[in-house]
């Protein structure tokens, strides 16, 4: 037992860590080293055996304090003899260790007990990530796309059995198709118990002696398949689409995870898109803006006609109602809001100059309304 790594390092923590920052370290580490979320990997039984010791040791004030001051010989008095020090069977750490992971996972775990799972018992397939990239339009009016996925699929040569016939597998006579074999040593404490991976099957509770040459005995492929997703209108950028079922096979005939992809949305030219909102921005002559006139808006179905009132100033916004995007699972759609700027006119001939001259030359304050009341408020601020 020289080579145990130091418990304040499997957690990933610093020692003098609190009382709240060992229990956030531990929940963190059993979360990510689960045995169930590796089901193709026995070492994270180990793995998961010893973030649970770590905290065991940690978790409790007076074996903490043993810890600081002599090591894993303070909390173990096998360390360096051979000794596996095991950390369940009647140790106090496992009580709260069922509560907490009872929460997290649903129960069923019973280090040192009997309720540990079976190894051969079903289990759900991963869920596996996929990501997709469609046009602003095709957000907007929804669209069909077919996508290639790498995924894990039962072999068909083996069924997933992962041997290359019936009479090629059997139960583990080691620990009987658990998968794990509970170890019991004497102590200066008495005896105590701890559970390991068998080593004999390597956790998986049956032994195949002829494996099938396709999976190599894992029963299981990783193959790329073509997947047809219909994106539904009015998907957003960033959101993502889940397909149950479509993730990796199970094992043990268990549940197919589920595919999830993100998606990703080209932005537009012309349009601007917020929420189920379509914003655009429309230019318009001087003489258009002045006169009035009836001016082409481009919209997501085709464009429109819109007219424009005389003295129309650049930012007025106008709203196209129900011209937007349709709303997800509903038949109500957004609006489209248009905002107005008046182009200037540039590269003037010397006539057209003349011409813009003598128009302003007729003009009178009236005909400004807003520069009026702008000098009429520079006046007062300043007494002129």
């Amino acid at each position: 037992m020289a080579d145990k790594r130091d418990y304040y390092e499997v957690l990933g923590i610093q020692k003098g860590a609190t009382d709240d920052e060992i229990k956030k370290a531990f929940r963190k580490k059993a979360r990510e080293n689960h045995p169930d979320l590796h089901p193709d990997d026995p070492s994270y039984v180990e793995k998961f055996q010893e973030i649970n010791e770590a905290h065991e040791v940690l978790s409790d004030p007076e074996k903490k304090k043993r810890y600081d001051q002599f090591g894993h010989a303070g909390v173990d008095p096998s360390y360096g003899g051979g000794g596996m020090g095991g950390f369940s069977g009647g140790m106090g750490g496992f009580g709260d260790f069922g509560d907490i992971f009872d929460n997290l996972f649903g129960g069923g775990f019973g280090f040192g007990g009997g309720s540990r799972s079976n190894a051969n018992a079903p289990k759900r397939g991963a869920d596996i990530q996929n990501s997709v990239l469609i046009s602003f339009m095709e957000a907007c009016t929804g669209v069909k796309k077919e996508i290639k996925v790498n995924r894990m699929t039962t072999c068909e040569a083996c069924k997933g059995t992962g041997a290359d016939s019936a009479s090629s597998s059997e139960v583990c006579p080691d620990c009987q198709g658990r998968g794990s074999v509970k170890v019991t040593q004497q102590t200066v404490f008495g005896a105590i118990s701890s559970t390991k991976t068998c080593q004999k099957c390597s956790g998986k509770g049956k032994i195949i002696k002829n494996p099938c040459q396709k999976c190599r005995g894992m029963g299981r492929l990783r193959v790329q398949k073509t997947v047809s997703v219909d994106i539904p209108a009015g998907i957003d950028d960033r959101q993502t689409i889940r397909l149950s079922g479509q993730g990796d096979c199970g094992i043990n005939n268990g549940s197919n995870g589920d595919l999830l992809i993100s998606v990703s949305v080209k932005s537009h030219e012309i349009f601007r898109r917020d929420g189920f909102d379509i914003h655009c921005d429309i230019p318009v002559t001087y003489m258009e803006a002045v006169l009035g006139a009836e001016i082409t808006v481009p919209t997501i179905d085709g464009d429109v006609r819109y007219p424009i009132s005389e003295g129309t100033q650049t930012g007025t916004v106008f709203r196209l109602k129900g011209k937007g995007v349709k709303k997800l699972q509903r038949s109500e759609r957004g609006n489209q809001y248009v905002t107005i700027y008046v182009e200037v006119p540039k590269n003037l001939t010397k006539k057209q100059k003349d011409l813009l001259r003598e128009f302003e030359a007729s003009l009178s304050e009236k005909n400004y309304a807003k520069r009026q009341s702008f000098f009429e408020k520079l006046k007062k601020k300043f007494d002129l």
